[in-house]
């Protein structure tokens, strides 16, 4: 109560509405599910009537990901604007079923790149351009203009990286200041680190410390710890991170592994965890009916059926690289009953003849993944033929697709040697082609045909069962089409083009006398899926398999 009352009092006195901030940092070593913890916070918070919005900021000297390897930082998550961004806003827009843009995805090249533009044009009169207070004045500039335009109650700004990264400082000096500009009442610094269990069995807090430390030393100060670990956090533990952190021990929250990441907010929320950053933020609170998530995950978990899925694609060492795709399998499995078993299978092993057919033949359908480049294609359009000529279900997204088309070129509309003008530019049949529209583009970054667009879907076709409608919005990512001056050859061999975009390019391709589901989308549906609302086609492909099983 006295939080709230004073959260009221400063609203009063500053005479104006203004956004709590939420900052999220992370210590120890990347990849704890900060984000994960992040996209929790939104959700529990949207869940007792505030209206949320969140920010990934990330350090790298990057502009966007749009240019970066999945190797380095997994999938390129596209927002509806067109923004290449960390994959960290997949699960935003999945746990607080909202649409971002490029904005909400800040970057140390943005941050960088814009002072050194307004330095060139004479906008510091003269000054000495700094980190502090200019580097730090653009990153703050930025994330109240977000919380300004999107009108929100509360904004959550997670920081990428561990506390103690170089390339991490002007950010947390920038929250620094936010926290005494915007009032302390006004702020919260969750804190996420590792607790480790030893092979002795033991679970050790003394990197939770450390990294509380570091963080205190730069001048933050957290509110609240959540502490990530193979298993729940034991009391005594969290009685001592407490004393470390000068906090009471309500304020330390354990996060253990769990079965999936959609229980977490269900963990932490039972833990406590919610009510207390709704006081420290003076936020009224009211029981959040969180039934629907509840019914999610209960699905999710205690489906009796089963589905093996190929996952046939170029970067399968690092699953994340495909993390949208996955995570719209899941959705679509909760809802119809069913587990999700992904097998995947490495592109170039299929080319170097490492993988059987049988292998590939021994899942109930296949996933084509997106990529770009030679590396792995003509594993790709081989693993295609196999399922295609033993009618087995097949989805191709994006560049699967496209490899799906140049397949069907080569090995039924007999243009031998057909292919994509990307991965030969001397193929006798160019059945895949540079868009016009990229002809004279010069910078990689931020170039492609991005974000979403909409698509005319023709009526008695497979598309038409899966979406019902005459129009959808789905969003895109490539520079690549099927070329027009081929459809007359594909469609006379039992091609069918079921979607078309303004321009008059394929959308969506599938074989009307197939005995199984083929269907090859240019555009990205993972993108929108949603834990309560999965993707129509990725339901549809979910649904056909439990079929044939």
């Amino acid at each position: 109560m006295v939080g709230f009352i004073r959260g009221v009092f400063y609203l009063f006195l500053s005479g104006r509405f203004m956004a709590r901030f939420v900052f999220v940092t992370g210590g120890v070593l990347s990849g704890l599910g900060k984000g994960v913890v992040s996209a929790s916070t939104g959700l529990l918070l949207k869940s007792l009537g505030y209206s949320v919005s969140i920010v990934k900021i990330d350090p790298y000297v990057n502009v966007d990901a749009g240019t970066m390897n999945p190797y380095m930082h997994g999938e390129v998550f596209v927002t509806e604007d067109g923004g290449e961004t960390d994959l960290d806003l997949g699960h935003y827009e999945r746990f607080l079923d909202v649409n971002l843009s490029k904005k909400h995805n800040i970057t140390t090249g943005q941050v960088y790149l814009n002072v050194i533009q307004r330095e060139r044009r004479g906008e510091y009169l003269g000054q000495c351009v700094q980190i502090i207070p200019h580097i730090t004045d653009e990153i703050k500039e930025r994330i109240r203009n977000i919380a300004r335009e999107d009108g929100v109650d509360i904004l959550i700004v997670e920081i990428g990286g561990t506390v103690g990264d170089i390339e991490s400082l002007p950010f947390l000096e920038a929250i620094r200041q936010l926290r005494i500009e915007e009032g302390y009442g006004n702020t919260l610094a969750i804190h996420v680190a590792l607790a480790p269990v030893i092979t002795t069995g033991e679970q050790k807090t003394k990197p939770v410390q450390h990294s509380i430390q570091e963080l205190r030393r730069i001048g933050i100060q957290p509110d609240v710890v959540v502490v990530r670990s193979p298993r729940d956090l034991e009391e005594g533990n969290r009685v001592k991170i407490a004393l470390y952190a000068n906090l009471p021990p309500r304020a330390v929250f354990g996060d253990p592994d769990t079965d999936t990441i959609y229980r977490v907010p269900l963990i932490l929320h039972s833990k406590g965890f919610t009510k207390y950053i709704a006081e420290k933020l003076g936020l009224e609170y009211r029981e959040p009916d969180l039934s629907k998530w509840e019914e999610f995950v209960e699905k999710l978990t205690k489906a009796t059926r089963r589905v093996k899925i190929g996952m046939i694609g170029k970067y399968t060492r690092l699953h994340d690289s495909y993390l949208s795709i996955v995570e719209a399998l899941i959705h679509a499995g909760a809802w119809n009953n069913t587990r999700i078993e992904l097998n995947w299978i490495e592109a170039t092993n299929i080319e170097k003849g490492k993988v059987k057919p049988e292998e590939i033949l021994g899942n109930d359908g296949a996933v084509i993944l997106p990529g770009f480049g030679r590396r792995g294609s003509e594993g790709k359009i081989e693993a295609i033929r196999i399922l295609r000529e033993n009618n087995k279900p097949i989805l191709g997204i994006c560049f699967g697709m496209q490899l799906m088309v140049v397949e069907y070129a080569r090995h039924v509309a007999g243009l031998e040697n057909a292919n994509s003008t990307e991965l030969d530019p001397n193929t006798p049949y160019p059945v895949i082609d540079l868009l016009p529209s990229q002809y004279n583009v010069e910078h990689l970054g931020g170039t492609m045909r991005l974000g979403s667009h909409p698509i005319y879907i023709e009526k008695n076709t497979l598309t038409w069962r899966i979406y019902g409608r005459e129009i959808v919005y789905e969003r895109h990512r490539h520079r690549y089409e099927v070329n027009p001056k081929y459809l007359d050859i594909l469609e006379a061999s039992g091609l069918r083009i079921s979607g078309w975009s303004p321009e008059k390019y394929p959308e969506f391709i599938e074989y009307p006398n197939y005995k199984n589901f083929y269907l090859g989308t240019q555009p990205h549906p993972e993108f929108k899926s949603r834990p309560l609302k999965p993707s129509p086609i990725y339901n549809f492909f979910i649904k056909t398999l439990t079929r044939s099983i």
